[in-house]
C-alpha cells in the first residue's frame, strides 16, 4: 500500500515535496500504526464483501475493519461469519493482494475470537490483525483476548509458516472507563496488559459512541466530540494514560458517525479565505455536506495527541488523509529539531520565522512528525490540505 498512489505522477510532483513511502503488514510497527489513517469499518453482512474491500482500496482506504460486532444483528451473526470466510478465501487467493488495504476483523468476545480463527485458519494470513471491543481487565477479559491471539500466532508460525505476527487493536469503550470513580483503575489495568504485550499491540482505539451511550448522548453534526464534556474528559484521561511519549503508543481518534447533511444549527466553520476562487465549489460542497465540523474534529484530534481516525463512510477517507499530510513547515521544523547540529539541545527560530523550536521539549513531536511524513508524505511549499481535498472532486 501507498497513500495517494492513485494520483498521476505529474499531480504527485505538484503536490508533494516528499512522497509517501510504501508499506505493508510486514513494515515497521510504528510506521504501520501511523499509516492506518482513516480506518473504515465494514459490516461483514455486506454483500460481495471481498469486492467492497477492493473498492475501498481504490478510494484510498489503507486500513479496514471487517466487523462482526455491534454493526451486526445477533440473528445475522452466523451469516456474517460465513460471508467473512468466503471473502477471506477469495482475497488470500487473489492476484491483487499487494493492493489490498490492511485488514482487521472485529470480534465480539474471546470465545467468539476462537471460533473466527477456527473458521478461517487457512485464510487468516491475509489479515493484519484483530480488533477487540470493550477491552478492559477487571474480569480478565483483556488477558483472555491476548492469550487467544498468542495461540493463533504460534499456530500460524508452526503450521502455516507465517513469519509476521497478527496484531491487535483494543477498543477502550466500556462503562467502567466512562465512569469517573472507576476510570483510573480500569485504565491502569488496561495499560498493564498492553505494556506486557507491546510487540503485538498496533494501536489503541476509542469507542466514543459507546462512551456516549452510557449517558444517553449522541453528538449532533454541528458539534465535535470535544464539545461533549463528559466524553471529552474520558478522552483526556485515555490520552494521559496511553499518549505518553515515553511509551510510543499510537492512539487513534474517535469515530465520526455522520455522512449525510441535516439541517444546520450553527454557522459554517471553514474560513472563506482558505479557498482560492477556483476552490469555491469545494468549499460549498464541504459545507453543504456538513464536513466543516468533521475537519475541525480531525484538527482537534491531532492537537490532543490522537493519530488517524475511525470512519464509517468512504467519503471520510480523503478528509482524514488530507489533514494527515505533513506541511512543508512542519517537516522543516522536525528536521531542524532532530538534526545533529542541535543534538545538545537549545532553541532556534523556525526557518519560517514564526515560532521557536525548543529542541528537547519538541523532540518527541518531531519524531512523530517524521514518521507521519513517511506514511503520508510532505506537501510542497504553498500546498495545503485544501489542495488534497480537491482530489475528491477529480
Amino acid at each position: 500500500m501507498q497513500h495517494y498512489s492513485f494520483i498521476t505522477p505529474e499531480r504527485s510532483d505538484h503536490l508533494f515535496y516528499k512522497k509517501p513511502i510504501s508499506f505493508s503488514a510486514d513494515s515497521d510497527k510504528q510506521l504501520l500504526a501511523t499509516a492506518l489513517g482513516g480506518t473504515l469499518y465494514i459490516p461483514c453482512t455486506k454483500p460481495n464483501l471481498a469486492d467492497s474491500v477492493r473498492k475501498m482500496a481504490a478510494k484510498g482506504a489503507a486500513s479496514v475493519v471487517l466487523c462482526l460486532e455491534d454493526s451486526i444483528p445477533d440473528a445475522k451473526l452466523p451469516e456474517a461469519e460465513q460471508n467473512l470466510v468466503r471473502a477471506l478465501k477469495e482475497l488470500v487467493d487473489s492476484d491483487d493482494k499487494d493492493t489490498l488495504p490492511l485488514m482487521f476483523v472485529r470480534v465480539r468476545t474471546p470465545e467468539h475470537f476462537v471460533r473466527v480463527i477456527d473458521q478461517n485458519k487457512t485464510n487468516i494470513s491475509v489479515l493484519t490483525g484483530f480488533v477487540f471491543p470493550k477491552f478492559e481487565n477487571t474480569t480478565g477479559l483483556a488477558d483472555l483476548y491476548v492469550d487467544v491471539l498468542k495461540s493463533a500466532n504460534a499456530y500460524l508460525k508452526a503450521e502455516v509458516g507465517m513469519t509476521r505476527p497478527l496484531y491487535f487493536m483494543p477498543v477502550i469503550e466500556s462503562p467502567n472507563v466512562a465512569f469517573r470513580e472507576t476510570r483510573k483503575g480500569v485504565l491502569a489495568g488496561i495499560k498493564s496488559v498492553l505494556d506486557q504485550n507491546q510487540d503485538l499491540l498496533l494501536a489503541v482505539r476509542i469507542g466514543a459512541t459507546d462512551i456516549s451511550s452510557v449517558y444517553g448522548l449522541r453528538r449532533p453534526r454541528d458539534f465535535t466530540v470535544y464539545d461533549v464534556h463528559v466524553v471529552a474528559s474520558t478522552l483526556a484521561d485515555i490520552i494521559n494514560m496511553f499518549g505518553r511519549a515515553s511509551d510510543n503508543y499510537i492512539v487513534t481518534g474517535p469515530v465520526w458517525e455522520h455522512f449525510i447533511a441535516g439541517e444546520r444549527l450553527f454557522k459554517p466553520q471553514l474560513r472563506d479565505g482558505l479557498f482560492a476562487s477556483e476552490n469555491k465549489e469545494l468549499r460549498r460542497k464541504l459545507l453543504t455536506e456538513g464536513y466543516d465540523s468533521f475537519i475541525r474534529e480531525i484538527g482537534l484530534d491531532r492537537a490532543n495527541g490522537f493519530t488517524g481516525k475511525t470512519i464509517i463512510h468512504p467519503s471520510h477517507i480523503n478528509l482524514v488523509h488530507s489533514l494527515s499530510v505533513v506541511t512543508h513547515e512542519e517537516y522543516n521544523d522536525a528536521l531542524t529539531i532532530t538534526s545533529d547540529e542541535h543534538a545538545s539541545g537549545g532553541a532556534t527560530s523556525s526557518i519560517y520565522k514564526n515560532k521557536m523550536n525548543e529542541i528537547k521539549p519538541h523532540f518527541s513531536w518531531a519524531l512523530k512528525t517524521l514518521t507521519r511524513a513517511n506514511a503520508f508524505g510532505v506537501a510542497n511549499e504553498g500546498i495545503d490540505f485544501v489542495d488534497f481535498l480537491e482530489l475528491d472532486l477529480v
